[in-house]
């Protein structure tokens, strides 16, 4: 069953592997399904988003927020954009208001310091709280191929309770556009995060 979207956090972080495109994407959707967003960018991924796309986001986390506010359409406060040393941000602690957190995607450095606990900087200390407070945290990786370092982050995570969803498309449905493989991934997430998503028919039908 879909969990209902009134008052409904998810806590999203883009760091630096390639496919920025998948998060951009997942904001874009959660904004429309009227979900609110408490987005981090790593530095890494700024380069990202700038050589795999189109934008030219800033650098500096209010004039961020205010952008993608604007570029994605979204109320008022829907979107709230932190640093990555902003340790009075709801996600550095338990009693943050966020019910999941999404790593889309993914950077294997990323991964290591979760699998670890290092939290360094908020991005990290955000998702060791989702897996301390026992919530959903879902890890998109993007890296071809996977070392045994990587493979082991991933069980270590997996046993934790994190769900490791690789940004790896299927062609079932027959993609035409680029648009339509990267959708694939972001219905997928949208899915675990339980909410309707219309991106991709369901199997069967």
């Amino acid at each position: 069953m879909s969990e209902s979207r009134e008052n409904m956090t998810v806590c999203l972080a883009i760091t630096g592997a390639s496919g920025a495109q998948y998060g951009l994407r997942l904001i874009d959707c959660l904004v429309a399904l009227n979900v609110d967003v408490q987005l981090m960018i790593s530095k890494a991924a700024h380069i990202v988003i700038s050589t795999e796309t189109e934008l030219r986001i800033p650098g500096q986390a209010a004039q961020l927020e205010k952008y993608l506010t604007e570029h994605y359409g979204a109320r008022q406060g829907q979107i709230r954009v932190f640093g990555k040393e902003d340790w009075m941000a709801p996600v550095a602690s338990g009693s943050g208001l966020a019910s999941s957190m999404v790593v889309c995607p993914c950077s294997t450095g990323t991964l290591s310091a979760i699998a670890t606990g290092a939290s360094n900087n908020l991005i990290e200390r955000a998702a060791d709280v989702a897996l301390k407070e026992r919530r959903k945290l879902i890890l998109v990786p993007r890296e071809a191929p996977y070392s045994e370092i990587h493979l082991e982050h991933m069980l270590k995570l997996t046993r934790m309770g994190a769900l490791i969803l690789p940004a790896s498309p299927g062609f079932y449905h027959q993609p035409e556009s680029v648009s339509d493989v990267i959708d694939f991934i972001v219905a997928r997430i949208l899915d675990q995060l339980g909410l309707d998503q219309q991106l991709v028919s369901r199997w069967g039908k």
